[in-house]
């Protein structure tokens, strides 16, 4: 007989927690029922590893956009039909796949029966629900209005994983094509060239720059690969920390990939979109300007951009407007200052940023397009570069073994 892993409330109100055997699920809820109890959660006990590994299994596992999305839908289909809360949530972890969102869901559905708001059960696992999704679940919630505002959520998630989609795609070759050229220039560094440079040397022929530029390479790296391997997992564990851990470093690192030729256009309109969309959605759902700019400021995603937002946040609680501290923002476009300050004085900001969205939607798929075909070109000419250079270090003291076997004769 099968044995399950329960957490329950009983009679006193008390949250217990403990093991039954039964047959099936639903005798094992029935057992709890006759018993006093009131079962929030009911798994069955897993066999083979133990518990610490499969908690930190389950702590690791992914959580895709899709599987994010697909609870979305499926948590506002259940809405829209009537189901109670926290039977839709139990609901909701039988049909999740995922072991981390599963366990997410559970969790949840037991904060909720012990009184939070679903808002505050939410936000006790900000690492799988993003700060974004948190807030408009809020904003549901306080404006009674949760349906349509996960409609909305649904679709910004739907909208920014397309974008980050094409953006992983157009850079996929490029990517595959550096890798490829930097395991080429490995094996002729340390396989190829050293052989002829041997032959070249017992023949007495004068190595040219490039053969002596890719011999001192190759000893080099030949007697300090450890010093050189050690400098860069210790260089880039340190890069890591200081670009991905603190406040300077991360703000340093967006505000350069905003700045970079070709690269940094791109996404200041992605930065664009993302910015209008989330706005006029947070418009259209009542949420104050204020509140949406701290949601924004939270969830924009580039700390650059958010430095300028709360500056924008800060005036806008001066009574100074929107769109004067919005035009004095670098990374914002003039388009986009002038919309928005159409849209503030004609009452319409809501569909004013709406069509900024569009419009950035369309300009972020024609610059993903665009930056794919610039990239064939420069990735060509680098090819060429590296293979010309590898080409003259072998051929150019060839060329004078050749002249040397010459007058031999």
């Amino acid at each position: 007989m099968p044995s399950y892993k329960y957490r329950a409330i009983n009679e006193s109100g008390v949250t217990v927690s403990g093991s039954i055997k039964a047959e099936s699920i639903e005798m094992a809820q029935s057992i709890l029922n006759s018993q006093g109890y009131i079962p929030s959660r009911i798994v069955e006990a897993g066999e083979g590893a133990p518990g610490w590994w499969k908690d930190i299994e389950t702590r690791l596992t992914p959580i895709k956009a899709e599987e994010l999305i697909l609870l979305t839908k499926q948590f506002r289909t259940m809405l829209l039909a009537g189901i109670p809360m926290i039977q839709l949530l139990h609901v909701l972890e039988n049909q999740t796949e995922n072991k981390r969102l599963k366990n997410a869901i559970a969790t949840i559905a037991v904060d909720v029966r012990e009184g939070l708001s679903l808002f505050e059960a939410f936000g006790k696992h900000p690492r799988i629900f993003p700060f974004l999704y948190i807030n408009m679940i809020r904003a549901g919630e306080q404006s009674g209005t949760l349906t349509e505002v996960l409609n909305r959520l649904i679709y910004i998630l739907e909208h920014e994983h397309k974008v980050k989609s094409d953006i992983k795609a157009a850079m996929q070759y490029p990517v595959i094509v550096v890798v490829s050229l930097m395991i080429a220039f490995f094996v002729l560094l340390t396989f190829v060239i050293p052989k002829f440079v041997g032959i070249f040397s017992r023949a007495g022929v004068k190595l040219p720059l490039p053969t002596r530029f890719s011999i001192s390479l190759y000893h080099f790296l030949n007697e300090y690969w450890f010093w050189v391997i050690g400098v860069l997992i210790i260089g880039g564990l340190a890069i890591r920390y200081f670009y991905r851990k603190t406040e300077m470093g991360k703000y340093l690192l967006d505000a350069t990939v905003l700045n970079i030729p070709i690269f940094g256009p791109l996404f200041i309109k992605a930065v664009m979109s993302r910015f209008a969309s989330v706005f006029s959605i947070l418009q259209s759902s009542g949420v104050p300007v204020l509140y949406s700019l701290d949601i924004l400021s939270g969830t924009i995603g580039n700390q650059a951009v958010t430095r300028e937002l709360l500056k924008v946040r800060n005036q806008v609680a001066a009574g100074r407007g929107i769109s004067i501290p919005i035009g004095a923002v670098k990374y914002f476009t003039p388009m986009v200052v002038d919309m928005i300050a159409v849209g503030e004085e004609s009452g319409r900001l809501e569909d004013m940023l709406r069509e900024i969205s569009v419009h950035y939607d369309d300009e972020v798929e024609y610059a993903i397009k665009r930056l794919s075909d610039m990239i064939g070109p420069i990735l060509i000419v680098s090819l060429a570069v590296v293979v010309g250079f590898f080409a003259l270090s072998i051929f150019l003291p060839m060329w004078d073994l050749t002249q040397v076997v010459r007058k031999g004769f």
